[in-house]
């Protein structure tokens, strides 16, 4: 009987099956080497979608994930780490047809798509430049939006804290001890050891440090992704956007999150460890979201940050137990912030006992 569970990462992974075991009635605790939301989830886009992930059962995962953020958000009174405005996105011309296709491709699944004009876009953000807009052509996606996720966290946590979970904040897992094919122990940098009758791993982009602990090689090809948080300034905006050079969208009390595929690079490693990313292209996103929305040139930029994404070998979740472990879990993905809360509650629900065979056939360990 599964009574005592470590769940390692409070990010939005290991706060989403925090609750869930909590909820459930397991005793739980959740460590993490630094603070709740102080990794990859403080520093993500974190854009709620299932715009073009492929296989189907991704995408289907994905839109689960999108209606249980829905149903949370509605439950819980002055929830406010959820915002479904929806997301608007236009190509250039080289890249016009891939962006047809994937509007295609998704309203052959069934998911909410349309296309509008200029002068229907600028009724939905009438702070756009029309000028930076095609006359058609732009893709609207309604149901999609943004989480704010140490928001999002901490209700997770504190709901679960007040259901007896345990927070272990900066303190390293160093090792597992395992016996008999389980997880028997977690071991930390203090020296404290937990004994456990399950571990999830909910580690992010250390899933396979972590993974290596209890003897399993999960592939991982991590990458960095550069965000740009602006000063309060007066503009609506009012839903994600993502056009060719930029994607940005609200970040609360007026400031904006702008982000460009063409600025990740930018980001490195200094010789003391520390991570830096080339001004030169921080202006250049900034100027950017200029060109889209003249107001933005009023906002200075407040902060950059750099996440690391964890991205599995082959790009997709791996959730669930390992099979030669049976009380080890995974809870490891990119798209962790439109996945973590329906995603989380499945990983859970399969840590205590429940037959998850089929909605998680998909994403097991063993299919490396």
């Amino acid at each position: 009987m599964v009574e005592h569970v470590v769940v390692i990462g409070a990010g939005v992974y290991g706060a989403a099956v925090t609750a869930s075991l909590t909820r459930r009635g397991a005793r739980v605790t959740v460590v993490d080497a630094g603070a709740p939301a102080s990794g990859t989830s403080g520093a993500t886009f974190s854009w709620t979608n299932s715009c073009g992930k492929q296989p189907r059962i991704y995408h289907d995962l994905s839109v689960a994930s999108m209606r249980a953020h829905r149903r949370l958000a509605a439950e819980v009174p002055f929830s406010d780490w959820y915002h479904e405005g929806g997301n608007l996105e236009w190509a250039d011309d080289d890249e016009r047809e891939e962006l047809r296709k994937k509007v295609a491709g998704v309203l052959d699944y069934g998911y909410e798509a349309r296309w509008l004009s200029r002068a229907e876009a600028l009724s939905l953000e009438p702070d756009l430049d029309p000028a930076a807009l095609p006359a058609d052509g732009i893709a609207y996606f309604p149901r999609e939006g943004w989480i704010d996720p140490t928001r999002l966290i901490g209700h997770l946590l504190s709901s679960a804290v007040s259901r007896g979970a345990e927070l272990v904040r900066d303190d390293p897992v160093t090792g597992l001890e395992s016996a008999a094919g389980l997880v028997r122990a977690v071991r930390l940098a203090s020296g404290r050891q937990l004994a456990a009758d399950a571990v999830v791993n909910c580690a992010g982009p250390q899933a396979a440090g972590i993974a290596e602990f209890a003897g399993l090689v999960l592939p991982m090809r991590n990458t960095r992704g550069v965000l740009i948080h602006t000063s309060p300034v007066a503009v609506s905006v009012s839903r994600v956007i993502h056009a060719p050079h930029v994607h940005l969208r609200p970040d609360g009390a007026g400031r904006l999150l702008l982000h460009s595929p063409e600025t990740d690079g930018a980001a490195y490693v200094t010789a003391t460890g520390e991570v830096g990313v080339e001004r030169s292209a921080v202006t250049g996103v900034l100027e950017a979201a200029s060109a889209l929305y003249p107001g933005i040139r009023a906002a200075a930029v407040e902060g950059v940050r750099v996440g690391e994404r964890p991205i599995p070998g082959d790009g997709l979740p791996v959730l669930g137990r390992a099979v030669e472990l049976p009380n080890f879990h995974f809870a490891v993905s990119h798209s962790g912030a439109t996945l973590s809360v329906h995603a989380g509650d499945l990983v859970a629900a399969e840590v205590l006992g429940e037959d998850l065979g089929e909605a998680l056939a998909a994403f097991r360990f063993e299919r490396f």
